[in-house]
């Protein structure tokens, strides 16, 4: 079976990023086909990129860069929750994904985002920086509106019609994430 990270996008205090993650791992728990696991940047505590040597030589020299970079390289693909700051993702997710490179290389992620617009420039940004990775994105994401699946902007009730498309976003990004893995599988053995 595949590892998933659900990774929480936002380390904002009082964040609703959290609340919607946690309904994404819920609803990916139902389904039995993956091993699912929040993936909370909070935990990691990066600092702002403070590595000495590109990410991409993968040579990395401090403790939580190291740590960062063993959680995502276990992981077989990705679900970002991102909330929309400024029509763009949060600062603290964009900096997390810079601090590393190869352990994102070859493996899908799809995106669930809210916001006023649905979040859906967050994802258009983290669309072109997956690409950049070396990341497959799938095409279907979960868009979620601040004024219709919230009540006061912070009470997190999302609406039903957002079941089916969370379930074709992880059909897809299972269907993915296993080429991907025997893909990377195949690399590996030369």
């Amino acid at each position: 079976m595949l590892n998933i990270g659900i990774i929480v996008g936002s380390t904002r205090p009082g964040r609703n990023t959290i609340k919607v993650a946690e309904w994404v791992r819920d609803h990916a728990a139902q389904r039995g086909d993956a091993n699912y696991e929040l993936v909370d940047l909070v935990d990691f505590d990066l600092p702002l990129l403070d590595e000495p040597v590109p990410p991409s030589q993968g040579r990395y020299s401090k403790d939580h860069t190291k740590r960062w970079a063993a959680k995502i390289a276990s992981l077989d693909a990705f679900v970002f929750v991102t909330p929309e700051y400024n029509h763009s993702t949060t600062g603290a997710l964009k900096n997390a994904i810079d601090f590393i490179y190869a352990e994102w290389n070859d493996k899908a992620a799809s995106f669930v985002s809210f916001g006023s617009a649905g979040g859906t420039r967050a994802v258009e940004h983290l669309r072109t920086i997956a690409a950049e990775i070396k990341i497959a994105d799938v095409r279907g994401q979960v868009a979620l509106s601040l004024f219709d699946d919230f009540e006061n902007f912070s009470d997190f009730k999302p609406r039903d019609v957002h079941t089916p498309a969370l379930d074709t976003m992880f059909d897809e990004l299972i269907g993915w994430g296993s080429a991907l893995k025997t893909y990377r599988d195949g690399k590996a053995k030369g």
